[in-house]
């Protein structure tokens, strides 16, 4: 039986230099919890896994708004593994991540992997809308098959819009059903988890990171607009979140010394 859910999160300032969560809103698989944030003044909400989820013909979601001048960040308890359906007719399973940050506020969105088991068909899309002034920090994670085996069929797409414009939108596709040439030398060349780091500042616009190499599998882009995105290739999980984690203490530093200066 194929599950339906929507949970929703919703941040503002409190006027006296936090953040508080007036809406807290679990639903089926996806548990919402408060937890304690390492840093002062922003609110942190960690999603909670109650039940093997996504599998075939799920429909499930996560709506996230940080409201003017709000600061906060999201991440999850463990990885989401997506599964095969118990019936071969329920067709494929989507998770919608649908992401609003508002002026002068800032969201950061830290899941753990996702994890594409053989035999399982999902849909994943986040869109995020920023406003002019908003900054986001966004990694996604994808692992292509649990240890030994094959990965299942897995779309991605990412699209995030400041100020009503374009900023960046992107369609990755892997396994079963994407197009051919995807786990070529042109393309994985043998790997097995890929991800992507993106950061949007106003900062950017002033002093926007020149493009340049991180490793051998990874490499740091400008957009055109004040976001830098960071892919990389890695043969397993932990390798992947070497390279993306340093990338982003990178990056944070330079605006820490931006805001400095």
């Amino acid at each position: 039986m194929s599950i339906e859910a929507t949970a929703r999160i919703t941040a503002v300032p409190d006027g006296r230099g936090s953040t508080v969560l007036p809406v807290l809103e679990s639903a089926g698989p996806l548990a919402l919890r408060r937890t304690r944030s390492p840093e002062p003044g922003r609110a942190r909400v960690t999603v909670v896994g109650a039940m093997s989820a996504p599998l075939g013909g799920d429909r499930l979601a996560i709506e996230a708004r940080a409201e003017d001048g709000a600061r906060l960040a999201v991440d999850s308890a463990a990885a989401t593994v997506a599964l095969p359906g118990a019936r071969p007719d329920e067709g494929r399973a989507s998770y919608d991540l649908r992401l609003s940050v508002g002026e002068g506020a800032e969201l950061r969105w830290l899941p753990e992997q996702l994890i594409s088991a053989y035999g399982s068909e999902l849909d994943q899309s986040t869109r995020v809308e920023l406003a002019s002034s908003a900054r986001l920090v966004l990694r996604e994670e994808q692992i292509l098959g649990r240890h030994g085996e094959v990965t299942g069929s897995l779309t991605t797409r990412l699209t995030v819009r400041r100020a009503g414009r374009p900023l960046f939108d992107q369609q990755l596709g892997y396994g079963p059903g994407a197009p051919g040439g995807w786990d070529g030398a042109a393309v994985l060349g043998g790997h097995r988890a890929v991800g992507q780091l993106l950061v949007v500042h106003p900062a950017f616009e002033e002093d926007l990171p020149e493009p340049r190499l991180l490793g051998l599998t990874a490499a740091l882009a400008p957009l055109a607009g004040p976001a830098v995105l960071v892919t990389a290739l890695a043969a397993d999980a932990r390798l992947l979140r070497g390279v993306l984690d340093e990338a982003l203490a990178g990056l944070l530093d330079g605006l820490k010394a931006w805001n400095g200066a």
